[in-house]
């Protein structure tokens, strides 16, 4: 048996025919094995969803109850068995939830990482490194100029920056799952206790979050505070609102925006992104590589991002690996069903 028989990737997705399964199908199909909640990931309209209850979870609270005609809710560590596989679930570091998906049949092990990290999230289960046959990457951040700082740093230049201009409200740009949730995570640990705002599309996630154990400290809806109230404060909103008119209910308002593409000074001018904070959900470039060379693989299947520098630093390393050239995925986080009248993120 060879790898390309037991996943292989199609229109829909990666397929796993042994198996009766898609990994992350970007179209409805049967049966659906999901990494993550993130909307470029978890689709609605499948017959049947496996995933980790908080990921179906998430799903629900996006899609609605009838996201899928089924869900089976799959733990860490557990394996299945479908079809002529057997399936295990380990965490992928990346949000709450977020799992990479080890795919075995005939001897060979193959594991779909989804997206992940390996950088320290107080918000969810640590990256779990997983031996295997194949590997299959992303490489959102795969080129050597990505190195991500401390994210811990990257904080204390937002309050640096909110105890120098108390008069101001600090907006910061994130993605709704798993981004703001650690931002204010980190914000917490830095020691700040004041009240932080949320823009009405961050709310229903974010008290998921706490609802599962998550320490956020009080927070409080941004919609219906006066404006001279904000002045000092800090406010979370998907990235796309801070730059609408819904900024002008703020004094003064001061834009940051956390994401690994504030690396990039010129995504920053062009987003008019005042204080970019340089914190990615994904790994780095030495987290990618550090990550394949820690599996064992021989093989590497990479997609979604920066295919070919990673692809040739794997093949200087003596292995085997490709471009997987899937489609559909990157814009990771549109908040979809979100309350009317409030902005919407819609990128990656």
């Amino acid at each position: 048996m060879r790898p390309h028989d037991i996943l292989m990737p199609t229109a829909a997705g990666l397929c796993c025919r042994l198996g009766g399964f898609h990994i992350d199908p970007v179209r409805p199909v049967d049966r659906a094995v999901i990494t993550h909640g993130h909307s470029d990931h978890a689709r609605a309209g499948h017959g049947t969803v496996l995933a980790t209850q908080p990921t179906l979870d998430m799903m629900r609270l996006r899609y609605g109850d009838n996201f899928a005609g089924s869900t089976q809710a799959v733990a860490y560590r557990e394996t299945i068995r479908l079809g002529d596989t057997t399936v295990t679930f380990h965490p992928a570091g990346h949000v709450l939830g977020s799992a990479q998906v080890a795919v075995e049949a005939g001897g060979i092990r193959i594991v779909a990482s989804g997206d992940y990290k390996d950088a320290p999230d107080p918000t969810c289960t640590p990256f779990e490194i997983v031996s295997c046959d194949v590997f299959i990457t992303e490489a959102t951040f795969g080129l050597p100029v990505f190195r991500h700082p401390d994210a811990a740093g990257e904080v204390r230049k937002l309050l640096d920056s909110v105890a120098l201009f108390p008069e101001r409200a600090h907006l910061v740009g994130a993605y709704s799952l798993g981004k703001a949730q650690r931002v204010i995570a980190l914000i917490r640990q830095a020691g700040y206790d004041a009240p932080i705002y949320l823009h009405g599309a961050m709310e229903k996630i974010t008290h998921y979050y706490q609802a599962s154990g998550i320490a956020l400290g009080e927070l409080r809806p941004v919609k219906g505070v006066k404006k001279a109230e904000l002045a000092g404060t800090i406010t979370l909103a998907p990235p796309s609102a801070t730059s609408d008119l819904w900024t002008r209910r703020f004094p003064d308002p001061l834009t940051a925006f956390a994401s690994g593409w504030m690396r990039v000074r010129a995504r920053a001018r062009q987003r008019g992104v005042e204080l970019p904070l340089v914190i990615s959900d994904h790994a780095d470039w030495d987290g990618l590589t550090a990550t394949i060379a820690t599996t064992g693989a021989g093989e590497v299947w990479v997609t979604h991002g920066q295919e070919d520098a990673l692809v040739h630093w794997c093949r200087t390393k003596g292995l085997a690996a490709r471009p997987l050239d899937l489609v559909g995925y990157g814009d990771e986080d549109e908040d979809v069903g979100m309350p009317t009248g409030e902005s919407e993120a819609a990128e990656a």
